[in-house]
């Protein structure tokens, strides 16, 4: 018992439990609903393996039934099931309105914090002065002199080349000043040196904040190295 690895957040736990128990969890897609009462099922069945303790069992419990994907799963007419796939009952309709509010609260969560970020983005342009520029005014042109009598004409210069287009200009992020603010499933940046990568919340641990990148990776960031 000693000698088994330790996982150490939610998201690992998870894993290890929809491969102990494919019939029941997953780990991508959309999640099948569990049995009401599954949490002793999952004590008696996985308590100790993989170090694995009540605590760590309940939090992954809690990141799996409140995950988008698990509440698109609880619908009129879904059958529950056990740790096995057995079939345990139909869903109840105030248990599939339930599901349906958290699911419409949590993308409302999500557009306001994306919305805010937005004018707070605008908000910095504007103190930075990258405003829209004012308009230039235009120069009268001045008259040609006239040209003196039995004078050749001096052929015209050519007109210089175009001026090479601006480069675009950086775009600003925010820092993240409070992690408890942030919601899973929530767009996020990773500051990776001058950079700043798409990533999106899976779980707020103690240690920081677990993103998932758009190449899959999936990594414990600090606070001081995300940005909105």
């Amino acid at each position: 018992m000693e000698n088994q690895p330790k996982l150490n957040s939610s998201k690992e736990v998870i894993a290890f439990l929809a491969e102990r128990f494919p019939q029941c969890f997953s780990a991508e897609g959309e999640a099948r609903p569990l049995k009401i009462g599954i949490f002793q099922d999952l004590v008696a069945r996985v308590e100790g393996e993989m170090n694995l303790s009540k605590t760590q069992l309940r939090s992954a419990l809690r990141l799996y039934t409140s995950s988008w994907r698990y509440l698109h799963g609880i619908k009129a007419g879904a059958t529950r099931v056990d740790l096995d796939g057995n079939p345990c009952g139909e869903l109840d309709e105030q248990h599939v309105e339930h599901a349906r509010q958290q699911l419409e609260e949590a993308k409302a969560r999500v557009q306001a914090q994306r919305a805010e970020q937005q004018a707070k983005k605008r908000e910095a342009a504007a103190a930075a002065g990258e405003g829209e520029e004012a308009p230039r005014r235009e120069r009268k042109a001045r008259p040609a002199p006239r040209r003196k009598e039995n004078t050749e004409r001096k052929p015209r210069a050519a007109k210089p080349a175009d001026k090479a287009p601006r480069a675009p200009r950086e775009e600003r992020h925010t820092p993240v000043s409070d992690i408890t603010a942030l919601a899973v499933g929530q767009p996020i940046k990773v500051k990776a040196g001058n950079n700043a990568m798409d990533a999106t919340v899976q779980e707020i641990t103690k240690d920081g904040v677990r993103v998932q990148l758009t190449s899959g990776m999936s990594m414990i960031v600090r606070a001081e190295h995300l940005l909105f």
